[in-house]
């Protein structure tokens, strides 16, 4: 099957031509160009929390704009990814009150398949943002309680109840939530910049 059929006829793509399963393939319709149909809304909404997230909120404004009046009545993007995003984007303005507010129409969804516990990272990020320690440690703890829900932001729960602990003035179990952090994190490059901060924080706690 030529890589061009399935949208990654970009430079770099890593073949002419690919092998894939018969149930995985998708019928490319030839009326409707390549360049949309290999624009996928997972890209979109993926692309455009990490740049919400970096600070590039410019351009993530321009995705979710396009995501919002593509799937208008979808709930699940809606309330959810978009919601999540503009979220983030508060938190770089510096409004963590209005990006919890965004986070509330997510509630309904977490634990689902689609939303996981992401947002109330989030929230956690946002309620640590406002120096309420208490509130970002009960928010980092759903994910802790859950761990299967969110492998991937275990750790950084971890990290997340180390500095919302800190804000407590529990600086044993700040100390113990940062522990838990490195050695979870014991094989990370040393340079990550998440890393060298948290090895900072805990520093000033000895």
């Amino acid at each position: 099957m030529l890589a061009q059929g399935v949208g990654v006829n970009r430079p770099g793509a890593f073949a002419e031509y690919i092998v894939l399963p018969v149930s995985n393939i998708w019928k490319h319709n030839p009326k409707v160009p390549l360049e949309i149909a290999a624009k996928g809304v997972g890209v979109e909404t993926g692309a455009a929390s990490v740049l919400a997230r970096i600070g590039e909120l410019d351009q993530a404004k321009r995705l979710t704009d396009d995501i919002a009046k593509r799937f208008p009545l979808d709930a699940l993007e809606q309330e959810v990814t978009i919601a999540g995003i503009q979220a983030l984007a508060q938190m770089h303005r510096g409004n963590p009150a209005r990006a919890v507010e965004l986070l509330q129409a997510s509630l309904p969804y977490e634990l689902g398949e689609y939303a996981g516990l992401t947002p109330a990272y989030e929230r956690g990020e946002a309620f640590l943002q406002m120096r309420e320690g208490k509130e970002a440690e009960q928010e980092f703890q759903k994910i802790i309680d859950h761990r299967g829900v969110d492998p991937f932001d275990f750790p950084l729960a971890k990290l997340g109840q180390a500095r919302a602990c800190a804000l407590q003035g529990d600086k044993a179990k700040a100390r113990a939530r940062y522990d838990d952090f490195f050695a979870l994190w014991k094989d990370a490059d040393p340079d990550v910049p998440l890393l060298k901060s948290a090895k900072a924080e805990y520093g000033k706690l000895q």
